[in-house]
Formats: structure tokens, sequence, C-alpha cells
């Protein structure tokens, strides 16, 4: 468990780990834990007071074997199972050493994202996979999983809905009435990049950053998208 938790929740690190031909790791939940069986996302518990980046690399290099460099923040989410609250903390891993290895008694299994999409996650896991179809770089306002617009534009449509804002109180009520992404119209400060990255739980896309800079602040990634 972790530090970091409001309430009870138990923080969770997962890694959305990546090769070089695009499929994505899962692992199978061994016998006698919670939700032996499930397929999830490798990672586990936050050590107490330690850092989020610090823990997903402990996580996985005592799940998976792996040393991971640069992680890219995905999303932030909240699931109640039986057992209490798990707020999952994802992260996005495609520059790793070594290869990995089931450390932990799990199954490993790679999957296309199509097959993950039709794979039987966790429950809590299932978000993650729509969040996984949204690239480093936001290059285009619209296409075939994700649609970019001003908050009072938004409808929904089946793809993931993405928010212009200034502000982080714009920000929190884009997200509030149902944003899955946002993204920083113009250039902000570094400060403030960081602190509104931390107050919200969906991927944010930041401008005038290099990519590795972005994710340090908390960002997903960077928008290339002409004004």
């Amino acid at each position: 468990m972790s530090s970091d938790r409001s309430g009870s929740a138990i923080h969770v690190v997962a890694g959305a780990v990546i090769d070089a031909e695009d499929r994505v790791l899962i692992a199978q939940r061994p016998p006698g834990k919670h939700l032996a069986g499930g397929w999830e996302f490798p990672g586990g518990k936050l050590r107490p007071g330690e850092d989020r980046r610090a823990g997903l690399t402990r996580e996985l290099r005592e799940e998976i074997g792996i040393e991971i460099r640069t992680p890219r923040p995905l999303l932030r989410l909240r699931h109640t199972y039986p057992f209490g609250e798990v707020l999952l903390d994802v992260w996005v891993v495609r520059h790793y050493l070594g290869e990995p290895q089931a450390l932990d008694a799990q199954a490993l299994r790679w999957c296309t994202q199509a097959e993950l999409e039709s794979t039987q996650l966790l429950p809590a896991d299932a978000p993650i996979v729509a969040a996984l179809r949204l690239p480093e770089r936001l290059i285009q306002a619209s296409t075939s999983h994700y649609t970019v617009a001003d908050a009072s534009a938004l409808t929904p449509d089946g793809r993931l809905r993405g928010v212009f804002c200034t502000s982080r109180r714009e920000a929190q009520e884009a997200v509030a009435e149902g944003a899955e992404f946002l993204v920083l119209r113009g250039a902000a400060s570094r400060g403030e990049i960081s602190a509104l990255c931390a107050a919200v739980s969906v991927p944010v896309y930041a401008r005038d950053l290099a990519l590795e800079e972005a994710w340090t602040l908390g960002a997903s990634g960077i928008s290339e998208i002409a004004d």
C-alpha cells in the first residue's frame, strides 16, 4: 500500500509494456492472490512514501525482470473490488532492458491491440485499453479513435473525447463533464503543467516541450495540433 492514497484506496502502479512489434504484455494473476486467474497489466502496490516511477521500476523488475527507461504516464483510475478500492496508476513502457519473464508464478501473454480489446481483463483495467490508442504526439484533432474539441462542442460518438483547455480550472471542469483526455491550447510553465497533471486523472497533452520532459512533468504526451 502507498502513502499516496485517498481514504482506504490501495495505490497500485501498473505498466503497459509494449515491444518492438507493438504488442502489449499482460499477466495472469497466480493462485492464492485476490482475483486469481484474471488478466491484468503487470505491476503492484507502492510502498509507503515511495515515488510512483520508483515503484513502477521496482515492481516490473521484481515481477517480470526488466529494467525500464523513461516510462510515459497514461492515466489514473479508481475501481472498487470486494476487497476494497484500488487507485490504479498506469504507465506506458516502451523502453526497457531485458526480456520479460514470469518471476511471480504468473502466466504472461503478448497481445496485439485487437487481441487486447477482446481479452477478459480485470474490470479495473478495461479503460486502459482505449487509452492505449492515444499517441505520444497529437498531430490531428480527429481520428477514428479520438476527437479533440472545445468543451462546448464535445459530443459522445464512441471515440475517446479530448478537450482543449487553458487552465487547471477548465481542465477539472472538462473532466467532470466527461472529457477522457486534455490538450493544452497554449504554452504553460512547467510548474503549471505539473500541477495540472497532478490534479486530474486523465491523460494530458502539453505544448512546446520535448516528449521526455513532458513525461517527467506528468503529461502523457505533447500536442502539435495547429491552433
